[in-house]
């Protein structure tokens, strides 16, 4: 049975389960950090000889492969909508790189992880993992866990999907879909910069419906499937609107160097 560990032990045993692309940049990115990792096992294996366990498996697999995993080593899994639960009777923890991982090619420096423990030890390994990794940790309770990944999920899926009806929008003017890059690029900077309601411009923002309703109306022509979309991002859209208006007259708007800025027509 392996000691206990503290994050005095800056070098612990790691095996990963699971040989799909999570699991070789797993291994990949802390064979980088240092670690003596071997190349990642499939399920079945029960983690001997090993400090800690990550379980890199679909979410669905997780308590099965936990199931396998002999007493001694802490076990965590990767997955970003599952609770500890899976884990039960392990100490217990997760980690969930903040990223899209492509493959064993794909680098964890700088990014983002949500972690998870069942105690003080187990968070302060998951933390420490994701250090020697280079990574950028935060807390999410089990009871925020659904919540967490429906926010990365609309972070970046729906924005794939949105951005597939405008190249759609586009193609049907005759504008390739690079030509639309810039304003996408900029539309999340100042996201990230200084939140929704201060990066919104465009027709919406400054209340112009004449444009708004014409812009439906192209749609409801030329892309009819995406109609409903739109339909319901403009009613978003009024509400962030609406959200900034009162900001303003209640003197709380952040000013940057974009504010009041036309991106978007």
């Amino acid at each position: 049975m392996s000691a206990p560990l503290t994050c005095e032990h800056p070098r612990p045993v790691v095996q990963v389960i699971g040989r799909g692309r999570v699991g070789k940049a797993l291994v990949a990115n802390l064979r980088a950090a240092g670690l003596a990792m071997s190349e990642p096992l499939g399920r079945g294996a029960t983690g001997e000889g090993a400090d800690v366990v990550l379980l890199a498996v679909p979410d669905a697999a997780i308590a099965d492969a936990a199931a396998m995993i002999g007493p001694g080593p802490m076990v965590g899994h990767l997955s970003g909508a599952t609770t500890l639960e899976p884990l039960h009777g392990h100490r217990a923890f997760s980690l969930h790189p903040v990223m899209t991982i492509t493959g064993a090619e794909t680098d964890f420096a700088g990014a983002p992880a949500a972690v998870a423990g069942v105690g003080d030890e187990e968070i302060a390994m998951a933390e420490h993992i994701a250090h020697l990794m280079a990574m950028e940790t935060f807390r999410v309770a089990d009871d925020d866990r659904v919540a967490y990944h429906a926010a990365c999920s609309m972070a970046s899926n729906f924005v794939v999907t949105l951005e597939g009806l405008a190249t759609e929008m586009a193609k049907s003017a005759g504008v390739q879909r690079r030509m639309l890059a810039p304003l996408a690029r900029a539309a999340i900077e100042n996201w990230v910069e200084k939140g929704a309601a201060a990066a919104l411009t465009g027709p919406i923002a400054r209340g112009d419906d004449a444009v708004v309703l014409r812009q439906r109306e192209a749609v409801a022509a030329r892309l009819p499937e995406g109609l409903e979309t739109f339909d319901a991002l403009a009613r978003s859209t009024r509400r962030l609107a609406c959200s900034r208006e009162i900001a303003r007259d209640a003197g709380m708007e952040g000013e940057g160097p974009h504010a009041g800025g036309t991106h978007g027509g």
